[in-house]
C-alpha cells in the first residue's frame, strides 16, 4: 500500500532538483574546441556512426554563449591558454568541462615550456578522459558520466551546503604523508 496506489494514474512525483538535473543533462550543448589530434576523435563522435544525437548533443556550438559544455580536445599551448580561459568565461552558467586526452589532462609527452601541463591550471575540469587519442566510445562514456554527475547535482542552498561539507571533509582529511597502509 504505497503512495502510488493512493494517487490516480498519470501523476509523476519528483523534486525540483531531480527535474532540473534531468533537463540539464538532456540538453547539453558542447562548444567546438579542438586543439590537436584528439579533435578528430571528438568530431567522429558527433558523426552518424556514434550519434551523439541520442543524448541531445547533436549540434556542436560555434559560439561560447550558446554552449554549456567545453570539451578541451588536445594539447593546450601557453599561447592558446588565454583563449581557452576567455571562451570558458564567455560560456553561460552552469557550465562543465571535459579534458579529452592525456595532453589536455597532464601535458602528455610534451613536458616543455610551450605546453600547459594540464588544462586544470587554467579552468576547472569536471571529467578527465585519458588516452592518446581516446576513442569515440571513451568520449561517449565520459559524457554519460558527466550526465550522471549533472543529474545528481544540488541546487541553490543545498549546493552551497554540499560544497561547505566537502571543504570541511577535505580540511579534516589525513595528509597523505601521515597515512598508514600496505605501501608504508
Amino acid at each position: 500500500m504505497g503512495i502510488e496506489e493512493k494517487l490516480p494514474s498519470g501523476f509523476l512525483l519528483t523534486t525540483v532538483e531531480q527535474a532540473a538535473g534531468w533537463v540539464r543533462k538532456s540538453s547539453l550543448f558542447p562548444a567546438t574546441f579542438g586543439l590537436a589530434c584528439c579533435a578528430i576523435e571528438m568530431m567522429t563522435t558527433g558523426a552518424g556512426r556514434y550519434d551523439l544525437a541520442r543524448f541531445g548533443m547533436e549540434v556542436f556550438r560555434g559560439s561560447p554563449r550558446q554552449a554549456d559544455l567545453m570539451i578541451v580536445a588536445g594539447r593546450v599551448s601557453q599561447k592558446m591558454a588565454p583563449v581557452v580561459r576567455q571562451v570558458y568565461d564567455q560560456m553561460a552558467n552552469p557550465k562543465w568541462v571535459i579534458s579529452m586526452g592525456v595532453c589536455a589532462s597532464s601535458g602528455g609527452m610534451f613536458n616543455n615550456y610551450a605546453i600547459v601541463q594540464g588544462v586544470d591550471h587554467i579552468i576547472p575540469v569536471d571529467i578527465y578522459l585519458p588516452g592518446c587519442p581516446p576513442r569515440p566510445e571513451m568520449l561517449m562514456d565520459a559524457i554519460l558520466k558527466l550526465h550522471d554527475q549533472i543529474r545528481h547535482e544540488k541546487l541553490g542552498v543545498n549546493k552551497r551546503r554540499a560544497q561547505q561539507e566537502a571543504e570541511e571533509q577535505a580540511l579534516q582529511a589525513v595528509p597523505t604523508i601521515e597515512m598508514k597502509g600496505l605501501l608504508r
